[in-house]
């Protein structure tokens, strides 16, 4: 009777053991930039780390840098959406077309700080694009901080922008640049040192908080920026996790999931580009580099002559069939909500 009982309580005892392993999932995160990157290092380790603890260990993460897994920064958002990998993050503007509605936050002089844009970004999107993130389960969406040029000759006025070879990141920035008179050329951000280093490009556009990675500071000796509350654009990213590896999960993993997805870890991730921009910019300084900021009155030419490119979205919205200036109005009132 009691080497039954045995059998029997060992037998229960694998069979609930078997139960909590079944519960027990890895996620792949799949991203473009290096391990030490802003957002990597920064927002996408602790969140996984966080995760990981307040799932007692039952949900873990496998990070995989600069596009380890295969593919083209534009394919992110497919390999979570397909489930190749199971979460990515990824630049919005990567993928031409796919995201109209929330092209609106990349236009000339909008976004403000990383944090309150990011915070705009996503509470926006949520209420007017929340289709163009259909089948995806979105963990968080942001912006980065206020975009500025880094270039090889110093950028003064506007006449000296003229004809310069610069990296654009997304369809709307590489139209601003021809707008001010630049030769776009776009590119994905790991991209850029080689296309600097070999002449490609003479310039970048890209925010101070990514330029440490990619030694910017020490490939190009000038930057320059606007005065004022706006930057020259932003980007917009997305932080997506493959809808069947959420919907897979248990009720429980979900609810963690949940708790560290929506507004304030869209919040968080601008807060950590902020962070990243002062130690980009200090990092310039530190190597005596020239740092320019563009008055008030010549940043008024600027703001006038990007003009063009926010006419020219608008009618994009038209021809699709999309109220651009009611995205627009929208989209200024979300950051408007935000930063007041």
């Amino acid at each position: 009777m009691k080497t039954k009982m045995f059998v029997l309580g060992a037998l229960a005892a694998l069979a609930m053991s078997g139960t909590a392993f079944a519960q027990e999932v890895t996620l792949r995160i799949h991203q473009m930039l290096p391990a030490q990157a802003t957002i990597p290092a920064q927002a996408i380790e602790p969140w996984a780390a966080m995760v990981t603890e307040e799932s007692g260990g039952r949900i873990a993460f496998e990070l995989y840098p600069a596009m380890q897994l295969g593919g083209a920064p534009a394919s992110l958002y497919d390999q979570a959406k397909d489930g190749v990998v199971d979460i990515i993050w990824t630049v919005l503007g990567y993928t031409p077309g796919r995201f109209p509605k929330s092209e609106v936050f990349e236009l000339p002089f909008l976004i403000t700080n990383g944090e309150d844009s990011s915070a705009a970004f996503y509470n926006y999107a949520m209420e007017h694009a929340a289709d163009e993130y259909a089948g995806v389960h979105v963990i968080a969406l942001h912006t980065h901080g206020p975009g500025l040029f880094h270039s090889k000759e110093p950028i003064n006025s506007l006449e000296d922008l003229q004809g310069m070879k610069v990296r654009g990141g997304s369809r709307i920035i590489s139209n601003m640049l021809a707008q001010l008179g630049a030769e776009p050329v776009g590119m994905p951000v790991p991209e850029t040192p080689e296309a600097l280093s070999k002449g490609v490009i003479e310039a970048t556009t890209i925010p101070w908080e990514v330029t440490p990675s990619l030694r910017i500071a020490e490939l190009v000796r000038n930057h320059t920026g606007f005065t004022g509350d706006h930057g020259l654009y932003s980007q917009t990213f997305g932080f997506i996790m493959n809808q069947d590896s959420y919907n897979n999960l248990p009720d429980d993993l979900k609810a963690i999931i949940d708790a560290h997805s929506g507004l304030e870890v869209s919040r968080q991730f601008g807060r950590v580009m902020d962070n990243g921009d002062a130690t980009g910019l200090s990092i310039a300084v530190n190597a005596g580099n020239n740092i320019v900021q563009l008055d008030e009155a010549e940043t008024q030419r600027w703001i006038d002559a990007a003009q063009p490119t926010i006419e020219e979205w608008l009618a994009d919205m038209s021809s699709a069939g999309l109220d651009g200036q009611a995205l627009l109005d929208a989209a200024r009132a979300a950051i408007v909500a935000e930063t007041n």
